[in-house]
């Protein structure tokens, strides 16, 4: 279809599938094949399907073979295209009964081709039971399309060039998904290949005492990783970053995994955010996720054109449980966060990561120790004090500059997020049960840092 909107014969020369199947498949896509795309459809002669005159000795594969490679060099003569599909290559394989003749038979139609100077493309469906990969070395490329089945969820899709003659190609494997209109192929993203220029400001929260905590705020161009168990106000915090790069006049985007929009929505405006009066002004995009049916490939795509095309420079992921869901392997998620957040910061983007900790007080458990990878890392915690449960706060790594080193409580009110003084009496606060410091501890303490 490519080679017709661009003046070019197509050919499309099918042993396994009829004509109608082939035009009803285009049609539930929405295409509509044109002239310049001939369907030759190469069944068996009416003799081969008269029971009467099947003779293995008249009809044998070496005849069916040959009749076979004559009839498609008839239709290129008539048609004289300029790009080939050859569907499948099993049909031939199965006449040619060996390795050898299957090989010797598609090196004739790559001579062939080859002197009328065709672009040609070879299906071959792998229903074989020996694995035969002889016409890999005939052919100039190689791609290979695989389906995997995963526990729960939609089928994942993905492919790999294992050849390309001439040509410097991407390796590996790229995610891809079939839409109606056709396949779309998210290539593995390279944080190598994109690098702007851009002035590493800081960016504030609004929130004074947090901003306080964080050094001045959080510098453009890095990454954040917010850490704590359910319930703690790792959302909350992400979106006030987001609410105020819009109030300074920046776009921002948020991806969301774990929570219902309606519900975020309904609970951000308790706190004074109209999320939805964002969206309509065009200064926030906002998607749900859902890791069950969407590739790790195709989400880093939808991150690079809220960047590259909406303009975004404050990205919000909440939370990365959910993308390790739709990861096979947890090394792969540590692969795909390293491509995307030095993509992110290569952009000019500050992005915000949360992560559910295992857990509500005591020793926590990440499910994925992704905190060498962030620039700056916020812990949250629950702490037990006058028999209250009360919320704890502190920054324990910024690469972009320098930090407080101390424990805040803070509350999560009407207006959002508040931070208290330093927790200068208590021991223990980061473990969930602290101790109270007697005076005598405190300033040995007190000299200690002095």
């Amino acid at each position: 279809m490519d080679g017709a909107a661009r003046g070019e014969r197509g050919l499309y020369i099918t042993l396994s599938e009829t004509e109608i199947e082939l035009r009803e498949g285009a049609e539930s896509h929405g295409w509509s094949l044109s002239d310049a795309i001939k369907i030759y459809e190469l069944v068996p002669p009416e003799s081969l399907l008269d029971e009467q005159q099947q003779q293995s000795l008249l009809y044998s594969s070496d005849l069916e073979l040959g009749e076979t490679t004559k009839r498609i060099f008839d239709a290129m003569e008539e048609a004289k295209p300029d790009r080939v599909v050859l569907d499948s290559l099993s049909e031939i394989r199965l006449l040619a009964q060996s390795s050898l003749r299957y090989r010797r038979q598609i090196l004739a139609l790559k001579h062939y081709f080859s002197k009328h100077k065709a672009t040609v493309l070879m299906l071959d469906d792998m229903t074989t039971e020996t694995n035969d990969k002889t016409v890999h070395s005939v052919a100039h490329g190689v791609i290979r399309l695989e389906q995997l089945s995963p526990d729960y969820g939609a089928e994942r899709r993905r492919l790999r060039v294992m050849k390309y003659r001439g040509r410097r190609y991407r390796g590996g494997f790229h995610d891809c998904v079939i839409d109606t209109g056709g396949v779309r192929v998210f290539p593995r993203l390279v944080a190598a290949e994109h690098k702007t220029d851009f002035k590493r400001s800081t960016s504030p929260s609004g929130n004074v005492a947090l901003d306080a905590l964080l050094g001045g705020g959080i510098q453009r161009g890095s990454s954040t990783l917010v850490l704590g168990p359910a319930g703690t106000g790792k959302s909350v915090l992400v979106l006030s970053f987001a609410l105020a790069a819009i109030r300074r006049g920046e776009r921002a985007a948020m991806f969301i995994f774990d929570e219902e929009l309606g519900l975020l929505f309904d609970r951000a405006k308790k706190l004074g955010i109209d999320m939805p009066a964002s969206v309509e002004d065009g200064m926030l995009m906002i998607e749900q996720v859902d890791a069950a049916e969407m590739t790790p490939g195709e989400f880093s795509q939808r991150v690079r054109d809220c960047v590259e095309t909406f303009g975004a420079r404050t990205v919000v992921v909440d939370s990365l449980n959910g993308f390790q869901a739709a990861m096979p392997q947890e090394q792969a998620l540590i692969l795909h966060m390293h491509e995307l957040l030095q993509y992110l910061n290569r952009q000019g983007a500050s992005t915000f990561l949360t992560v559910a900790q295992h857990g509500l007080v005591g020793d926590m458990k990440s499910p994925v120790d992704v905190t060498y990878l962030a620039d700056t890392v916020i812990l949250l915690r629950y702490f037990e004090a006058t028999g209250r449960v009360r919320r704890a706060i502190s920054v324990v790594k910024k690469r972009t500059g320098s930090h407080e080193d101390t424990i805040r409580e803070y509350w999560i009110g009407e207006t959002g997020m508040s931070l208290g003084e330093p927790l200068d009496n208590f021991q223990g606060v980061l473990r969930g049960v602290p101790s109270l410091i007697s005076e005598g501890a405190a300033a040995a303490e007190q000299s200690l840092d002095e």
